[in-house]
């Protein structure tokens, strides 16, 4: 998609919820007109009776709202001809005011304003209510699969697409989602992009998952972002914009695919675990916060993880950039260590338990 359809796109978008507000708030204040007109009618009426009839406030006020209401009572006090003539004024005023309500509401509710209002409200709840959340650019096939996986593993996430059918098709599956151009900044800070955990742009052009990279880490530096791309090119322009990782279905699917035929039993256990809701085991990792974790300085041994949480260290990132793969009993644990640890989501609670016993929140976090 060029850069100028792009942008014709989220006019678009701007432009037809700009209309919903418009519309909605026009019929909110028509249906204020109204009953402040009815509520006029009542108050003139009953002035009329009480200063000019000279009746009893509470004679003036029922003879009012009977005559509005034209339910056929009886005068409360006898009426001369100006009174008379009065009344089939108040009539018709009463009638005119009431008209122009029923008129307004069901006009709102026949054109769905009032609908269109409550989901714009809880869109912006919604939106208000976000934090330490993922954002997924783009609802196509690669989109879907990412969403369904967070859904999956219950992250907080919200997806963003420029297409009303693909918001559409996400929100029928249950998932939070905006109509949006994701490569503009006003859509990005509507996602709350600066309290997001991770970005993970899956658009369908290499262009579109540059801008929106570009733009994301220009309002947030500290964000984590995932970047789709489809050639060698595209991959390094992205990480040379700001993305922490990007991924290539093409290049990707085929070396899983080659591993596949050469390493199949591989293969199938490593897809056990990264895929499939019936997991056994899970594949995680887990940050050592040196203000919650006291076991940094210990080595593997002296804290006794494995013995106490069945937990297998497959790996240690440290900090600097050094990867320990299958680190031995007298491997040190360090401040800012990454554990990539396998087992199953009992022993890994657990680990994550004793880690970080008084931090309410998991340790895990994705790799900076």
């Amino acid at each position: 998609m060029s850069r100028q359809k792009r942008t014709r796109v989220s006019w678009e978008t701007d432009r037809y919820y700009a209309s919903i507000k418009q519309r909605y708030r026009r019929t909110q204040k028509e249906l204020l007109l109204g009953i402040f007109a009815l509520v006029g009618v009542i108050g003139a009426g009953t002035l009329w009776y009480w200063l000019v009839e000279g009746w009893r406030f509470t004679e003036s006020l029922y003879m009012t709202v009977i005559t509005l209401a034209t339910v056929g009572f009886s005068e409360v006090q006898p009426l001369g001809d100006r009174g008379r003539l009065f009344t089939i004024l108040l009539i018709f005023m009463g009638i005119f005011a009431v008209g122009y309500i029923a008129n307004r509401f069901t006009e709102a509710i026949v054109r769905g304003y009032f609908q269109d209002g409550a989901r714009l409200n809880q869109r912006r709840k919604l939106m208000q209510g976000l934090s330490r959340h993922y954002i997924v650019c783009g609802f196509g096939r690669t989109g879907r699969q990412i969403a369904e996986e967070f859904s999956l593993q219950k992250i907080p996430f919200v997806v963003v697409d420029a297409s009303e059918e693909a918001v559409q098709q996400a929100q029928q599956l249950g998932f939070m989602a905006v109509q949006g151009d994701a490569t503009l900044d006003d859509t990005l800070h509507l996602l709350k992009l600066e309290a997001a955990t991770c970005l993970v742009s899956a658009l369908t052009s290499d262009a579109e998952n540059l801008y929106t990279v570009l733009s994301a880490r220009t309002l947030n530096p500290k964000v984590r972002i995932i970047a789709r791309a489809s050639s060698e090119e595209a991959i390094q322009k992205l990480q040379r914009v700001g993305a922490d990782a990007v991924i290539s279905p093409y290049i990707t699917g085929g070396k899983r695919m080659a591993a596949a035929a050469l390493r199949p039993q591989v293969m199938d256990f490593m897809d056990g675990i990264f895929s499939g809701g019936d997991r056994t085991y899970y594949m995680e990792e887990f940050v050592l916060d040196p203000t919650v974790c006291s076991q940094i300085g210990q080595t593997l041994s002296e804290s006794q993880l494995r013995a106490r949480t069945g937990v297998l260290i497959v790996a240690i990132q440290r900090n600097q950039g050094e990867l320990i793969i299958g680190p031995t009993a007298d491997v040190q644990l360090q401040a800012k260590d990454f554990l990539i640890c396998l087992g199953t989501a009992e022993q890994l609670q657990s680990m994550n338990d004793i880690l970080s016993p008084i931090n309410l929140k998991p340790l895990q976090r994705p790799l900076q």
